[in-house]
C-alpha cells in the first residue's frame, strides 16, 4: 500500500513521535525533510546513486541516534543537516570511496556527469542560496566551501589563503546573520 498524501507535524509533535519511536515519527519525519536533506548530501558527494543511499543512511542514523537530539541546544533541522552534512564529508573522506573514485570507468562518469546536470533538487529551492548571497562576499565564500562543497574549516583556510581563526570568526558570523534572516 503506498501514500498519497505527505504527512507533516509541527516540530514539537514530530519530536515527540520520534522519542516515542512511532510510526508517524519516522514517516513525517521522512516526508518533511528528505528533500532538503538529499540536496546536502548531492553537494557533498555528487553523485545521485551515493547520495540515495546516503540519505537513506541519514535517516536510520537520525533515527537511532535521537536521543542525542537537545532542543536547547537548537532546531532539529539543523542538527539533521549538521548530521546528514558530516556523514557525506565522512563518506567521500573515506578510503573506500577514494578507491572507488579511482577505478570508475569512464562511460560511468559521463552519467553520473549527465545525472548531475539534469539534478532538479537545490538549495535554490529552499531560499539556502539567496540568503547566502545576503552576507558579505567574503562570508560567503567561506560559506560555499564548507556547507556547499564539504570543506572542513582547515581546508577552507588553505583553499582561501586565510587564517583559521579568521575562517572560524566568518562561520561564526554567517550563522549569527543567517540566523537573523531565518527569524
Amino acid at each position: 500500500m503506498s501514500r498519497k498524501t505527505k504527512i507533516s507535524l509541527p516540530e514539537a509533535d514530530l519530536i515527540q513521535a520520534i522519542r516515542q519511536k512511532q510510526r508517524i515519527g519516522s514517516e513525517a519525519l521522512y516526508d518533511m525533510y528528505s528533500a532538503s536533506l538529499y540536496g546536502v548530501i548531492i553537494r557533498v558527494v555528487q553523485n545521485q546513486e551515493l547520495a540515495e543511499d546516503l540519505l537513506q543512511e541519514a535517516f536510520i542514523k537520525i533515527w537511532n541516534s535521537f536521543d542525542s537530539y537537545d532542543e536547547k541546544k537548537g532546531r532539529l533541522f539543523t542538527w539533521m543537516v549538521n548530521l546528514t552534512r558530516n556523514l557525506s564529508v565522512d563518506k567521500i573522506r573515506s578510503k573506500d570511496f577514494r578507491n572507488n573514485s579511482k577505478n570508475q570507468d569512464i562511460e560511468n562518469s559521463v552519467i553520473t556527469i549527465d545525472e548531475q546536470r539534469n539534478s532538479s533538487l537545490n538549495p535554490d529551492l529552499f531560499g539556502v542560496r539567496e540568503m547566502v548571497n545576503k552576507l558579505k562576499p567574503e562570508v560567503k565564500a567561506v560559506l560555499d566551501l564548507i556547507y556547499f562543497k564539504g570543506y572542513t574549516q582547515v581546508e577552507a583556510s588553505e583553499e582561501l589563503g586565510i587564517p583559521l581563526g579568521t575562517v572560524k570568526t566568518r562561520v561564526r558570523l554567517a550563522i549569527i546573520s543567517l540566523r537573523k534572516l531565518f527569524n
